[in-house]
């Protein structure tokens, strides 16, 4: 099992950056991607970020391509989410997943951004 902590959210206003944090625990073996997803009322979870097992890779939503910058640490088993150049249309809900190679992910509880107009 492996368990997901997101932390960093909060209230911004348009134009601020916020720093979400992911802390990996459990039998973390094994991750491989890590992505960063989020929820707004009324709409679909969609992926805004994924950052590779070694952290070379990395993919964007277009609609954040630009303002957020994934990454890992892995010796600490942390995976980040800098957000810049906020807007309201960033408020949501933002959740942290992690894939294993055999296929099973896992995902945190969440952490509310809100970005108000």
């Amino acid at each position: 099992q492996v368990q997901l902590v997101e932390s960093g959210g909060g209230l911004v206003q348009a134009g601020g950056s916020l720093r979400l944090s992911c802390a990996a625990s459990g039998i973390t073996i094994g991750i491989n991607v890590i992505g960063w997803h989020r929820q707004a009322p009324g709409k679909q979870r969609e992926l805004v970020a994924s950052i590779s097992s070694s952290g070379g890779i990395t993919s964007y939503a277009d609609s954040v391509r630009g303002r957020f910058t994934i990454s890992r640490d892995n010796a600490k088993n942390m995976v980040y989410l800098q957000m810049n150049s906020l807007k309201p249309e960033d408020t949501a809900v933002y959740y942290c997943n992690a894939v294993k190679l055999n296929g099973r992910d896992y995902w945190g509880q969440g952490t509310q951004v809100t970005v108000p107009s």
